[in-house]
């Protein structure tokens, strides 16, 4: 239950960081720390106290094993968040060498 509340936690900071700070590193951190908030989340929901991991060689009906979707569904959206944040700081670079200022409220410029 206590790690329920930490993720929770970990989501209302990012949630923090993205709606107040005005810095686009920090807005990019918010929306990092939202990201393993929730996937911290899903993993816990396929955890199985005393269970077997699913590849055991034995294939024993009795034991009960942990959910191996939930690994494998964040196993993936890690890998497609890493590629997200990429972009984004990626686009932060060329913000700044355009404007040379990462304060949102001062790129009033940026046009379609």
């Amino acid at each position: 239950m206590l790690i329920y509340f930490l993720s929770i936690l970990l989501l209302l900071i990012g949630i923090y960081g993205i709606t107040t700070k005005r810095n686009i590193i920090k807005t990019i951190i918010g929306l990092t720390l939202m990201e393993y908030a929730i996937f911290t989340i899903f993993i816990v929901k396929g955890y199985k106290k005393d269970a077997f991991p699913p590849i055991t060689g034995a294939e024993i009906a009795d034991y009960v094993y942990v959910d191996p979707l939930a690994q494998a569904m964040i196993i993936t959206a890690i890998v497609i968040g890493f590629a997200t944040t990429l972009l984004l700081l990626s686009f932060t670079v060329k913000i700044y060498q355009k404007f040379k200022s990462l304060d949102i409220n001062d790129l009033k410029d940026l046009k379609g």
